[in-house]
C-alpha cells in the first residue's frame, strides 16, 4: 500500500461520509420537488419529468451504494456504523417511494390530479426539505436542538400526511364510480403515505443519533 493511500485510509471519515449524505438529500429534495411539479402539470406534459425522477431515484440508490462501500472499507467513521446504514438506507426508501408515486402516476396512465395527490406531494417535499436541514446538522453536532425541532416538525408532517390520505381515500370511495379509477388513485396515494412514512423513519434515525451525541 502506497503512502497516499495509507493517508487516504486514515483520513477523518467524515470527510467520506457527510459529502455522500448531503448529495442523498440534495438530490431528495430534488426529486420530491420535480415529484410536486409533475402533479401541477397536465399530462401531456409530464414525461420528461417521469424520466428526470427516474433518474434521480437511481442516482440516489448510487450513492447508498457508495456509502456502504465506504463502510466497508473504513473502520474509523463519524457516529456508530449501524447508524449510518440505517440513515442512507431510510433516505433510499424514501426515495423509492416517491419514485413508486411517479411511477404509478405514469404507467396507469393518471389524467386527473386530485387535491389530496398534490398536497401529500407538497407534505413530503416539505419533509425532505426538513430531512436535509437535520443531515446537515449531523456535521458537527453543534445544533442538536435544530436536529430535535426538525424530527418533530417531520412527525406532525406525517401525522397531517396520514389524515390526507384517510380523507383521501374515503372520498373515492364514496364519489368515484370508475373501478380503475379507484385503484389508480388509491395506488397513487399509498405510495405517497408510505414515502412520509419513511421520512419519519429518517427522523427516528437522526434522532436516535443525536440523542447518542447529546
Amino acid at each position: 500500500m502506497s503512502i497516499n493511500s495509507i493517508f487516504q485510509f486514515l483520513v477523518p471519515k467524515d470527510k467520506k461520509f457527510f459529502p455522500l449524505f448531503e448529495q442523498a438529500t440534495t438530490n431528495l429534495v430534488i426529486l420530491a420537488e420535480t415529484l410536486h411539479e409533475v402533479v401541477n402539470l397536465p399530462k401531456a406534459e409530464r414525461e420528461p419529468l417521469y424520466r428526470r425522477i427516474e433518474e434521480l431515484e437511481a442516482i440516489i440508490e448510487e450513492i447508498a451504494h457508495k456509502t456502504n462501500l465506504e463502510l466497508s472499507r473504513n473502520f474509523i467513521t463519524p457516529f456508530d456504523r449501524e447508524d449510518i446504514h440505517a440513515l442512507i438506507s431510510a433516505i433510499d426508501n424514501v426515495a423509492d417511494y416517491l419514485y413508486g408515486a411517479a411511477n404509478r402516476m405514469r404507467l396507469y396512465q393518471v389524467e386527473k390530479i386530485t387535491k389530496s395527490i398534490r398536497k401529500m406531494t407538497e407534505i413530503t417535499l416539505e419533509s425532505c426539505q426538513l430531512i436535509h436541514a437535520a443531515v446537515g446538522d449531523l456535521k458537527d453536532m453543534k445544533n442538536l436542538q435544530g436536529i430535535a425541532d426538525a424530527c418533530k416538525r417531520i412527525n406532525k408532517l406525517e401525522n397531517k400526511s396520514d389524515n390526507v390520505f384517510d380523507k383521501a381515500v374515503a372520498d373515492i370511495f364514496e364519489n368515484e364510480t370508475d373501478a380503475k379509477n379507484i385503484i389508480k388513485y388509491k395506488e397513487v396515494l399509498s405510495s405517497l403515505e408510505t414515502a412520509s412514512d419513511k421520512c419519519k423513519g429518517v427522523a427516528n434515525v437522526l434522532e436516535s443519533i443525536s440523542v447518542k451525541h447529546s
